[in-house]
Order: structure tokens, then C-alpha cells, then sequence
């Protein structure tokens, strides 16, 4: 079969599989022949010491080994070897029915550029018993999928389901990263935030036929790897919103402890202000990192463009931020200038501690946000430099 005639490329990453490959192969070879589509099966041996490749050499299907370890490193060396318009993966554990594949493909030729398996009830999908442990099916994936959902918009109810199929060209475009499990919620997140069409389909899961070995998958391992890499790819949720509340809560500190008021019985003062000058400093350190982020993310081509980001840009130049900056800076040194003003005038003794503090602490909030903002704008100006 000529390169050009090649329409699907199934792809099977398989780290000692030999219990199991086989009938993937052989149930994938049938579905693709049974619905007249011109394909080709690539087996992404990561390392087998199992004769798992003699059984896909055996079979018919094209071996690409692959020396780095790593779940996304044996899908990208098997997807860089494959030769299809479209790709299919799927985990080589017969936990994936691959008699799917046709049904996959006719989304494809749709006009969707990623089309995910759904195992879950909740988007039409089927599981049988023994196939999926309670915590991944109650608990973690609702939740992760859930996350998905809200934080980048991506129409998916099973984000860790394995079976899936998608375009070249969308792969292409996606520029994964990530060489571990991530590697499948990394092409869903990239997927929807740049705009991709995205369909799910709903499929049954079967129990995992390895018996030579245990799941690879490692839930808390796993679990913990997957939230930070939704974190790092969602600087909103990591650094802005945060940020943002924690310089609100500070202001109102702010509010209630300069002028010395009390709240439910409590006298606020000072002590009020340090805590509040914390939550502001912090806060806007938090805002100015997930500016950083979404900045270098972008020109590195890890996440797409946002309106946001493109009217902050817009609005927010080197100049602006220094004028910004300068401004906090001299309103710090005067309330600092006269803090010490009313020192000499109490000629260098004993000060009244509650009321030359609330000259002090807003002096120094004042001067580190001016020293900040900046310091902000002149990497921010790198960053752009970067960029272009």
C-alpha cells in the first residue's frame, strides 16, 4: 500500500503487552478491512523485553521502537512514524474495543479534527464490571473531566479515555509536549483552547486482559501529575484568580484597619494592616506571575492568543507601567518622608506606635508595589521582544 493511499494510522503504545497485542491487532486489522478503509496498524514499542514486537511483526503491523520511556514518548514516536490523514490510539490492553474504529473514522470525515472515546455514563458510554476502579470512575476522572469542562471549555466528559481519534493536521498544530500520561489531557486542553471541532463518542470498556502484569496507569501518581499540568496550562485559575481575590481581601483589610474600626467586637489596627499588606503584596506578586506565564506560553506556542491578554497588551506598555510604578514609588516615599517627619518632630524619641505605623505600613506596601510594577514592565518588555 502506497503512502499516499493511507487514510488511518492505528497506533498501539505498548510496553510489554504480549498478553493482550495481538487480538488488539487482530481485532483492529478486521474493523479496518470490514469498513473498506485504507489503513495501517504502528505498534510504539517502548522497551518490551516480552516479545511483544515479535507478536506485532508477526501479525503484520509496522514496529517503531522507541527509546525514550514514557507513554507520550512511545504515542509521539509511533504518530511521527505513521503515515495516515487520521490517527487512531488506543491503550493495548483490550480494555479498548477497536471493532470502534470505523465510527471514529466516519467523525473524522466529518470534519472533526478530535473525536474522544466516552467510558462514562455521563456522556452515553459503558462500563463494564471490573473494568474501571471505583476512585477513577466516582471520583477522579468526574472530577478532572469536570475541570476540563469549566476551565477550558473543551466538550468532554471522560477526559482520561484513551481511545480516540484525530487529524493529522490538528496534531500537527498541537505541539505536545508532554511525554508521560498527561500526553492524552494535554491534547484535550490544546485541542479546545485552540478551537479545534471536538466531538465524543460513546464507548464500553472492558476489563484489562494483562495477567503477566499490573496497570501501568498510577491513580495518585497520575492524578497529581494531571492537576498541575491543568494548572500550568490554565495560568488564570494558578495565579490570577487567586491573586486577584487575595489583593481584594487585603484592600478591605485595608479598609476596615486604617481607620482603626472594629468588626464584630474585634478592634482592628495595625496588626490588621501587616496581615493585609501580606495578602496584597502576595496577591499582586500572584496576578504579575500568571501575566508572565499566559506572556511566555503564548510566544512559545504552548497555549493560543487570548483577547485578554491581547487588550492588556495593548494597554499596558513599558512606559505606562513605569508611570504606574513611579507613581506607588513616590506616594510610598512620602508616607515614609513623613513617618520620619514626625519623628524629628518628637525630636528622635518614643513615637505613638499605632499611629506612626499607619504612616509606615502604607509606605512600604506602596514602595514594594512601585518597585514590582517596574520591575514587571521591563520583563514584560523582554518577554515581548521574545515574541516577536
Amino acid at each position: 500500500m502506497s503512502e499516499a493511499s493511507i487514510e488511518l494510522s492505528v497506533v498501539l503504545p505498548c510496553l510489554n503487552e504480549a498478553d493482550t497485542l495481538g487480538s488488539c491487532i487482530q481485532t483492529a486489522r478486521s474493523a479496518i478491512r470490514d469498513a473498506g478503509i485504507a489503513g495501517e496498524i504502528v505498534v510504539a514499542d517502548n522497551g518490551s523485553s516480552d516479545g511483544s514486537a515479535a507478536i506485532a511483526l508477526g501479525l503484520g503491523a509496522r514496529v517503531v521502537r522507541v527509546e525514550r520511556p514514557g507513554y507520550g514518548s512511545a504515542l509521539m514516536g509511533g504518530i511521527a512514524a505513521a503515515r495516515g490523514r487520521y490517527l487512531v490510539i488506543g491503550d493495548a490492553d483490550l480494555s479498548y474495543d477497536f471493532g470502534e474504529i470505523p465510527r471514529l473514522v466516519a467523525k473524522l470525515r466529518e470534519g472533526y479534527a478530535l473525536v474522544q472515546g466516552c467510558r462514562l455514563p455521563s456522556g452515553g458510554g459503558t462500563i463494564l464490571p471490573g473494568a474501571m476502579r471505583p476512585s477513577h470512575r466516582w471520583i477522579g476522572n468526574p472530577l478532572f473531566s469536570f475541570l476540563v469542562r469549566r476551565w477550558f471549555a473543551a466538550p468532554v466528559h471522560d477526559v482520561y479515555c484513551g481511545l480516540r481519534g484525530f487529524t493529522r493536521e490538528l496534531y500537527d498544530r498541537l505541539d505536545q509536549r508532554c511525554l508521560g500520561m498527561e500526553f492524552a489531557t494535554e491534547m484535550i486542553l490544546k485541542a479546545s483552547l485552540f478551537g479545534a471541532r471536538i466531538v465524543e463518542v460513546p464507548i464500553t470498556l472492558h476489563p484489562d486482559g494483562r495477567r503477566s502484569h499490573a496497570p501501568h496507569l498510577r491513580t495518585v501518581r497520575d492524578g497529581w501529575r494531571t492537576l498541575v499540568f491543568f494548572l500550568l496550562c490554565s495560568p488564570r485559575w494558578l495565579y490570577l484568580v487567586p491573586g486577584s481575590l487575595a489583593v481584594l481581601a487585603g484592600l478591605a483589610g485595608y479598609a476596615l484597619a486604617l481607620p482603626g474600626l472594629s468588626v464584630l467586637g474585634a478592634n482592628l489596627d495595625v496588626h490588621t494592616l501587616l496581615f493585609a499588606t501580606l495578602l496584597v503584596l502576595a496577591g499582586h506578586q500572584a496576578v504579575l506571575f500568571g501575566i508572565f506565564a499566559r506572556t511566555f506560553a503564548v510566544g512559545e506556542g504552548l497555549l493560543p492568543p487570548s483577547r485578554p491578554l491581547r487588550r492588556f497588551q495593548q494597554l499596558f506598555r513599558l512606559e505606562r507601567g513605569l508611570a504606574l510604578g513611579a507613581v506607588a514609588l513616590f506616594a510610598g516615599a512620602a508616607l515614609l518622608l513623613g513617618a520620619i517627619d514626625r519623628w524629628r518632630r518628637a525630636d528622635f524619641g518614643d513615637l505613638d506606635y499605632a499611629a506612626t505605623m499607619r504612616w509606615v505600613i502604607p509606605g512600604v506596601l506602596l514602595s514594594l508595589l512601585g518597585t514590582q510594577t517596574v520591575l514587571a514592565s521591563f520583563f514584560l518588555s523582554v518577554l515581548g521582544l521574545r515574541r516577536r
